[in-house]
């Protein structure tokens, strides 16, 4: 659509445009209920896109348009708090809470005060400044007094307004603070993403957040899930406002994400009451949180109060005790990934927690090994952090006899007995042999997963047969293989032997994108293999494009970009892509894989449960043949979420999301493929 609108006029449509969209944010991502459809939403974003790119000069900063991520940073900027961020002094007694309140009253004498009780959000606390109701820094709290400017990555978090939403008592000046978190669901999907793509798993929802927020491209921090929840201000005289209660109602009528739920309380054992109340409650918020923050609730009496050095004396954070067991390592196993990575794991004496017995937890690597000084026969306390990853917290020292032994990551392959590597700068330590079997293995057991080639009858005890009999050495030896190499398996009848040779063949002709997939390209998961199948129509065209080519890629950022160049230029993988063109492997992409002009075009898709009469795949298929799009996770911008039985927390998400939500029919009569 073309505007002939003069300057004047476009700048009063993209000012209404703006506060509409942000309006329109604010009900969708913080109060999880919107009030116009996703169609509705996307026609007034894209007006306001047309109106900008016609009048480049009138966009600014908070227009919803730059959420996107800009330009990579070359490092942070320090900022100086204009109020130091002080820390909470906290405890896990309650009998330490009363001691609390004894203090506050000896000081405040005989003025009535009241208590607001918050939870505790395991997040990164962040600070954010706006001028005249438009977001100009955000920072970290770094050391308290100095921290990060992050500006760029704060305005991708579209739960955070770029601009407070208009009222009648906006402060010209406001400095609100908060956390930023990942929420537990996203937490799950975006770890499931990382391992699918090669990538080491982050060990909870906290680092998550912090790792996100230190990255200096912003574009890749807009693609993760993060959220926050604010709950202070730091000049006083920025909102004159009586009680703490208060200024979290205004916080949220600036249009700020707070805390779902908060109590007040006239006394100390009212308090307590509700520190139960919240352990009970406390599993079902999205975000993790290890307790509570008890607050002073008449803020002019926290300077009477005053604070220490560290922390002040009007509010105190009270934690949950963790569920932690005890139990013995009895061994470090080393695993060795399809990218080479060797990665330690400890063997424990199964034990239950949290619902769930475990027997094994992840040591990372080995830097996470030396800090904890972890040895093999140690009595060790194991949780599961953030309620998901069984993990290592500590060493019993004192119950140490001396048989313990120091781990040290093998200096050969444990597997293939080849050379290993640590790169300066890395944690990882990688096989360098690249006919490892373990990699090989998990190479082909990717290669023929039901999302990659699907081959079907290519399961693991198979694929491990096939290794160790020398049979197989890369994906491209699958299409040499004929009816007699696997006959004479173990177990394999002629039945099975055939299947498996069909589903090969089969494999031949599968979309574009899934061979990019199959490949097994460091961090190049299913959905920007699909991507990149839109944005290069062949192999040949993928391999001859150069790094700033690939960025150009919605979905693929500059690590992404030089991981795939890096993958397709090398000598050892043009020679496999040239065995399996020479096998018949289709390597472009074709014309009914996706339609540009579908009825879908445009449209996401979240598939959830199990369908009765499609599997995940045919389902995916469907949607791209109608010019959908399929994620993996729920998102503000999911249009449909598809939901068979069992569903699990993805229903859940849409539900509060307000996402358009589909059973099998309904999903069937959208893309226009009724029951047969």
């Amino acid at each position: 659509m073309r505007y002939s609108m003069n300057k004047q006029q476009a700048s009063r449509e993209i000012i209404s445009l703006r506060e509409q969209i942000e309006r329109h944010n604010h009900l969708y991502y913080v109060l999880a209920a919107p009030e116009i459809s996703d169609r509705q939403y996307d026609a007034l974003y894209h007006r306001l896109e047309e109106i900008e790119h016609a009048h480049p000069d009138l966009v600014s900063e908070d227009s919803p348009t730059q959420r996107v991520g800009g330009q990579p940073l070359p490092g942070f900027t320090p900022v100086q708090h204009a109020v130091p961020m002080l820390s909470l002094s906290n405890t896990y007694s309650k009998d330490e809470l009363r001691e609390f309140d004894i203090r506050v009253s000896r000081v405040l004498g005989n003025r009535t005060f009241t208590y607001v009780v918050e939870p505790k959000i395991d997040g990164v606390a962040v600070s954010l400044v706006y001028e005249n109701g438009l977001l100009t820094i955000g920072s970290t709290r770094g050391d308290g007094v100095t921290g990060d400017d992050i500006t760029a990555n704060i305005r991708t978090i579209r739960s955070i307004p770029l601009r407070l939403l208009r009222t009648k008592s906006m402060p010209a000046l406001l400095e609100v603070r908060g956390e930023v978190f990942m929420p537990k669901t996203g937490f799950s999907a975006f770890n499931a993403v990382r391992d699918e793509a090669g990538d080491e798993p982050f060990a909870n929802p906290r680092n998550a957040a912090a790792g996100s927020l230190k990255l200096l491209d912003s574009r890749i921090v807009a693609k993760r899930p993060l959220d926050a929840v604010f709950y202070e201000i730091a000049r006083p005289q920025d909102i004159p406002i009586a009680t703490q209660a208060e200024l979290l109602e205004r916080l949220k009528s600036f249009g700020f994400p707070t805390s779902p739920t908060y109590w007040e309380s006239p006394a100390i054992d009212g308090v307590i009451e509700r520190l139960d109340e919240l352990d009970s409650l406390r599993r079902r918020f999205p975000f993790g949180t290890n307790g509570a923050v008890i607050k002073v609730n008449q803020r002019n009496l926290r300077g009477i109060l005053g604070s220490t050095a560290k922390s002040p004396r009007w509010e105190t954070a009270f934690k949950f005790e963790p569920e932690r067991v005890e139990t013995r390592l009895i061994n470090i196993s080393v695993q060795v990934g399809r990218t080479g990575v060797l990665t330690p794991v400890a063997e424990l004496e199964p034990v239950s927690i949290a619902g769930s017995v475990v027997r094994r937890a992840t040591l990372h690597n080995m830097d996470e090994i030396h800090r904890k000084d972890i040895r093999i026969g140690d009595r060790v306390i194991v949780e599961k952090a953030g309620d998901v990853i069984p993990a290592i917290v500590q060493i019993v020292a004192d119950a140490r006899n001396g048989k313990e032994l120091v781990f040290s990551m093998p200096s050969e392959c444990p597997v293939c007995v080849g050379p290993v590597i640590r790169l300066e700068n890395q944690v990882a330590t990688r096989c360098e042999n690249l006919q490892c079997p373990a990699q090989i293995k998990s190479w082909l057991r990717h290669f023929a997963a039901r999302n990659a080639m699907d081959i079907e009858g290519l399961g693991e005890v198979l694929v491990e047969q096939l290794v160790d009999n020398g049979l197989v050495k890369s994906p491209a030896d699958l299409y040499d293989l004929d009816r007699e190499d696997v006959a004479g398996l173990d177990r394999m009848a002629d039945r099975s032997a055939d299947n498996l040779i069909d589903g090969i063949r089969a494999s031949r002709q599968r979309e574009f994108w899934r061979l990019i997939f199959a490949l097994g390209i460091r961090h190049v998961g299913q959905i920007s293999a699909q991507r990149l199948e839109e944005h290069f129509e062949n192999i040949d065209v993928l391999m001859s494009a150069s790094v700033e080519n690939l960025e150009k890629t919605p979905d693929v950022g500059p690590i992404v970009a030089k991981s795939i160049h890096d993958f397709l230029s090398g000598p050892p993988r043009r020679v496999l892509i040239k065995r399996l063109r020479e096998s018949g492997v289709n390597m472009k992409r074709l014309a009914s894989s996706q339609s540009s002009a579908g009825p879908l075009c445009g449209k996401t898709f979240v598939l959830t449960g199990t369908l009765a009469d499609l599997t995940r795949d045919e389902a995916t298929d469907l949607i791209r043949r109608a010019g959908g799009r399929v994620s993996s996770s729920v998102s503000a911008k999911t249009s449909f979420v598809v939901a068979g039985s069992d569903p699990g927390s993805k229903l859940a998400r849409a539900e509060k999301l307000g996402v358009p939500i589909l059973d099998e029919n309904g999903f069937r009569k959208l893309v226009g493929h009724p029951e047969q």
